[in-house]
């Protein structure tokens, strides 16, 4: 029975090693949530493709959307944490807080939902990524599994899915688009944009072009 025991601890404790050793030299062959949206609308709209081939300007509306400090921290923004915990005090809407390397964590090796259990794993799975891999790596692998749509996952599927273009073809204003729809892409649609999306579109237009990129 200790025998048996010893062995899933050693099962439990590998698949996450070697899991984060592939996503250091390649993008995840099928992610819990893809599976998750697999089985639930019977569609998977996806396309990996290097981070050379997604074009400045959706890295740049991107990384100005959801995580401005990106190049700065270690993978965790106490000044975001902060700032999002004052703003959803006053009640007038709700933040989130998470980094792009948080965001990767999750989308990558956990599923969706809130629970301590996952918020820890992701914080694990955050602080491991951050040493493992680099800044790049991270930001290729958000990119191309994040949620863009109702099946649709990745930059690329969202480029065609919005604009039947590729990626690196994007202007700034239609990668502007895509990103301001990132914290909920199955409610917001870029076609059909709210008087609050125009708002956050017109920042990230401003904005984006203060982002510098790592080579």
């Amino acid at each position: 029975m200790w025998k048996l025991f010893k062995k899933i601890i050693y099962i439990l404790l590998l698949v996450p090693i070697l899991s984060i050793v592939w996503g250091r030299f390649f993008n995840p062959i099928m992610t819990i949530i893809q599976a998750e949206n697999y089985f639930k609308y019977y569609k998977l709209d996806r396309k990996y493709i290097p981070i050379n081939q997604m074009g400045d300007n959706i890295l740049k509306a991107v990384i100005t959307a959801e995580d401005q400090n990106y190049y700065k921290h270690s993978g965790f923004d106490f000044q975001a944490i902060e700032r999002t915990v004052k703003h959803n005090q006053k009640g007038k809407s709700i933040q989130g807080g998470s980094t792009i390397s948080q965001q990767t964590a999750k989308n990558i090796f956990l599923w969706n939902g809130r629970s301590w259990i996952r918020k820890g794993l992701e914080a694990i799975f955050t602080f491991t990524i951050e040493k493992v891999w680099n800044k790049n790596i991270i930001l290729e692998r958000y990119l191309n599994s994040i949620e863009m749509g109702q099946g649709v996952f990745g930059i690329e599927a969202a480029a065609h899915y919005y604009y039947n273009k590729d990626a690196k073809d994007l202007t700034k204003s239609e990668a502007a688009w895509i990103a301001t729809i990132l914290p909920n892409p199955k409610k917001y649609d870029p076609k059909h944009p709210t008087p609050f999306l125009i708002k956050k579109h017109n920042r990230i237009l401003r904005q984006m072009n203060a982002i510098t990129l790592q080579p």
